[in-house]
């Protein structure tokens, strides 16, 4: 069941749930669609979490009760049931796994009881559902991991993770769109830009798409881009 809170004055959160669910996060992603539709010029922004969305409007335009009655109304007809096919999209991440980039695939070895091999075959065989974007700009948090390699964040983190590295933490996985500190454990690297700046989320998936990773040797991943720490 839909619920609806007022952060402030011009701001509401819409909950559809409480848990990270699939048929939860397909819900947000076509309430997306509606509301934008239904509401055009009265929405400012429009943030998507896992079970939630964060919807800001225009104070001069509406007030916090005709909005809430105009969401309800978007989310109730099924007039149009037409979306924007993101969930269709598949995004498709070429990453290497080499032990130079993987900067805790051994104590994820150790943890989980698998040789690399196994952790990176279970990675790369599923594809994942982008449920958020947040934390920095890019940041695409992905899921679910099989549960063999289920992680948690690493104890201490890192005051620098690299660009494009690619981490586990609990029933997630994520990319580093740029460099940052964190504490996901880091199996892996992109040679891909995560960041496009013609693009409205400045990212290069959105909340919705699916996400593929496809393992690469360390030849592919220099002749894409890829770069390595220096010493």
């Amino acid at each position: 069941m839909v619920r609806i809170e007022a952060v402030n004055e011009q701001t509401l959160i819409v909950y559809f749930g409480d848990k990270i669910d699939e048929a939860i996060a397909a819900d947000v992603n076509h309430a997306i669609f509606q509301i934008r539709q239904a509401l055009g010029a009265l929405i400012t922004d429009i943030i998507p979490s896992y079970n939630s969305i964060l919807v800001s409007f225009d104070l001069a335009q509406t007030d916090r009760f005709d909005i809430i009655k105009r969401i309800k109304f978007a989310l109730s007809t099924q007039a149009n049931t037409e979306t924007d096919n993101s969930d269709n999209v598949l995004v498709e991440i070429p990453v290497y796994y080499g032990e130079d980039v993987a900067l805790d695939l051994t104590d994820v070895c150790t943890k989980t009881g698998l040789d690399a091999d196994a952790v990176i075959k279970l990675h790369s065989e599923r594809e994942y559902r982008v449920y958020a974007i947040g934390f920095s700009p890019g940041f695409a948090y992905l899921g679910s991991l099989n549960d063999a390699i289920i992680m948690p964040r690493k104890s201490t983190p890192r005051l620098k993770v690299p660009t494009g590295s690619v981490g586990l933490a609990d029933s997630q996985t994520a990319i580093y769109p740029s460099s940052t500190p964190g504490g996901w454990q880091i199996i892996g690297r992109t040679p891909l830009d995560m960041l496009d700046w013609d693009s409205e989320t400045l990212a290069r998936v959105n909340v919705g798409n699916r996400v593929k990773f496809c393992p690469i040797d360390k030849e592919t991943y220099i002749k894409l881009g890829g770069v390595f720490d220096e010493l």
